[in-house]
Parts: C-alpha cells; structure tokens; sequence
C-alpha cells in the first residue's frame, strides 16, 4: 500500500511562497490570480495489508514527522497498490 499526504498551510498563515508565486503569475498576465497556496505531497510506501492499520500508521507518521500542525492542514488517502 501507498499513502498520500497532501499538507498546506492553514488558512490565515503568511505563506511567502505562495505569495512569490501568485505575484510571479498575475506578472505573465494572469489577472485573475487571487491567491496562491504552496504546499507538500508526499507518497508513502508502506508494507501493510490491513487498511486500518495503514491508517493508522499515516496518523501518526503526520503528527510526528511530516505536519507542523500549528502551521498545516492535511489530507490523506491510503491506496493498495
């Protein structure tokens, strides 16, 4: 199975990444550019049969390796490859 992890900033924290990249685009001539938000996608590889546990694992991989929950909001799905 594979996980994978889609991290962004929270609503409301100063994303200087996006904002370079918002203003990047609305400078080739896209107006409409309202926002930008940068984030991460990770694919994680796992050798695991039990979906649930998968789950699990992915829970905790988040909140003690890959996500600055003060700053990030997450999503993940866990697919059987």
């Amino acid at each position: 199975m594979f996980i994978k992890f889609y991290i962004k900033p929270r609503k409301g924290v100063l994303d200087p990444q996006g904002r370079a990249v918002a203003e990047n685009l609305r400078s080739l001539g896209f107006e409409n550019v309202k926002d930008v938000k940068v984030g991460k996608y990770i694919e994680v590889f796992v050798e695991e049969t039990d979906r649930d546990k998968a789950i699990e694992k992915a829970k905790e991989m988040a909140k003690k390796a890959l996500v600055n929950e003060i700053i990030e909001d997450y999503e993940f799905e866990v697919v059987e490859d």
